[in-house]
């Protein structure tokens, strides 16, 4: 069923005028694989930024978050990936006594696996409860608990979508919980070409790899004929805007078959593929995103160089 749905959104993408690929696709093994070294990489500061405010603001986070240590609660993080920005915080809340179930949503069973091994050795008194498959369906099985619930959506995942996409994203995830249950979303400030570019034009060619990547999963997984090496890696960052964007570039005319949809498609020389959108905020642009939804900003904690904010939020009632 997946590889029929994963067929279905490529045709869909690549038979637009402005051709496109969702970014849920990088990450199969390999590149759930690749996403790790870019997070380890000088250049990619969105990681190092929001694990300074895990680890040195873990008690603000707790604290901002409302959290009462004699009432169990469920700590739901969405593309949990390596989660070890979420170890910090897990940490505390244990040492603390808190009373709580870790779970962790990924589309990736790999990761999923992977981390519950890794936190099982690093941190055994931790309750986790995998759940594998789509955020929001998880989600509405868990609607029905009544108990006080805590999102997670890291690493500023948010802005791989439009900000009125993030809007109503953000609105359906409210859906799923009651008034006074909170929500923790990173996201990457606003700032110079300089700075952001690099993030995604690694000097080792990491996030090149990560990009094509895509193509070697269609090859794989749907029988694609894509040549890998007649593409480029092309980032591209709108400092005005807070945008950046990455595509991958065909470098020459060609026509590519995906017998797993049937159909046959024509590139031009330089025509691009959109893969990714990489949002960056500011204050005014988060209100805004918000403003349709049913949630309210009470904090926000920065790193030391205001690189990276994480927004806590309260899901308000709105029968008041």
């Amino acid at each position: 069923m997946m590889i029929e749905q994963f067929a279905k959104d490529v045709d869909q993408g690549l038979s637009q005028t402005q051709k496109k690929l969702p970014s849920k696709y990088f990450y199969d093994k390999k590149g759930d694989e690749l996403f790790v070294k870019i997070m380890q990489l000088p250049e990619y500061y969105v990681t190092r930024a929001e694990m300074e405010i895990f680890s040195n603001q873990t008690h603000h986070i707790i604290q901002a978050l409302q959290l009462n240590q004699s009432e169990y609660f469920e700590l739901i993080e969405l593309g949990a990936g390596d989660g070890s920005k979420t170890k910090k915080l897990l940490q505390a809340l244990s040492q603390e006594g808190y009373q709580y179930d870790y779970m962790p949503i990924d589309i990736s069973k790999n990761a999923l696996d992977q981390l519950e091994k890794d936190l099982n050795e690093a941190l055994p008194e931790v309750s986790i409860q995998q759940k594998h498959g789509d955020y929001f369906k998880i989600l509405e099985s868990l609607k029905h608990s009544h108990h006080p619930k805590v999102l997670l959506f890291l690493g500023s995942n948010i802005g791989n979508m439009t900000d009125e996409d993030a809007s109503k994203f953000i609105y359906h995830l409210g859906e799923s919980l009651n008034a006074g249950d909170k929500m923790l979303i990173g996201t990457d400030l606003i700032k110079p070409k300089a700075v952001v570019l690099p993030a995604y034009n690694d000097k080792k060619g990491i996030t090149r790899n990560f990009n094509l990547n895509l193509l070697h999963r269609m090859n794989q997984e749907l029988d694609a004929d894509f040549n890998v090496e007649a593409f480029e890696h092309a980032p591209e960052y709108n400092e005005q805007e807070g945008i950046a964007k990455s595509y991958l570039k065909s470098l020459r005319d060609q026509v590519v078959t995906i017998p797993a949809t049937g159909k046959s498609y024509q590139f031009e020389e330089d025509e691009k593929i959109h893969t990714e959108i990489s949002r960056k905020y500011n204050d005014e642009i988060m209100a805004k995103i918000l403003s349709a939804t049913d949630f309210e900003i009470v904090a926000k904690l920065t790193d030391s160089q205001e690189h990276f904010a994480d927004y806590i939020l309260n899901r308000t009632d709105t029968n008041a």
